[in-house]
């Protein structure tokens, strides 16, 4: 106690009080997420026998970002933006940002090495399609 009797606060007790009251999140916040977020649609074997076409969504909430990656070994991929804008790069091509409606490919062994919502105020989705040997995966590895 100081010598006025009154309780002396630890200074994170003030700063958590001071923050709360200004609307600024918490500890107990629950924190955006910062990665995509990917569902699959569907994985289907195909009639060109020991392949399967997977369909899934990415979607990018305001500023997400993919670490640089590649995907299976045999996956031919097409990428269509169904949502906002999503900047990306493959191989030795210059980024891109593609807007919805548009879409590009990767071939077997592309390194995909941006990937990002283009936009940090707004999300964006992305629909992949992936034609894969049946079993080759895992679809994304992370460098």
């Amino acid at each position: 106690m100081g010598s006025t009797g009154k309780k002396l606060l630890p200074l994170s007790v003030f700063a958590a009080t001071a923050l709360s009251s200004l609307g600024a999140p918490t500890a107990s916040a629950a924190p955006e997420p910062t990665g995509p977020i990917v569902h699959e649609v569907s994985n289907e074997r195909t009639n060109i026998a020991g392949t399967s076409l997977i369909t899934v969504t990415v979607d990018n909430p305001p500023g997400a970002k993919s670490v640089p990656h590649h995907h299976a070994k045999s996956a031919f991929i097409t990428a269509y933006v169904t949502k906002g804008a999503i900047r990306s790069r493959v191989d030795d091509a210059l980024p891109h940002v593609f807007r919805t409606g548009e879409s590009w490919i990767e071939r077997p062994g592309a390194h995909h090495t941006i990937s990002e919502n283009a936009s940090a105020t707004e999300p964006a989705q992305l629909l992949a399609v992936f034609l894969v040997r049946t079993g080759d995966g895992p679809l994304t590895v992370d460098d």
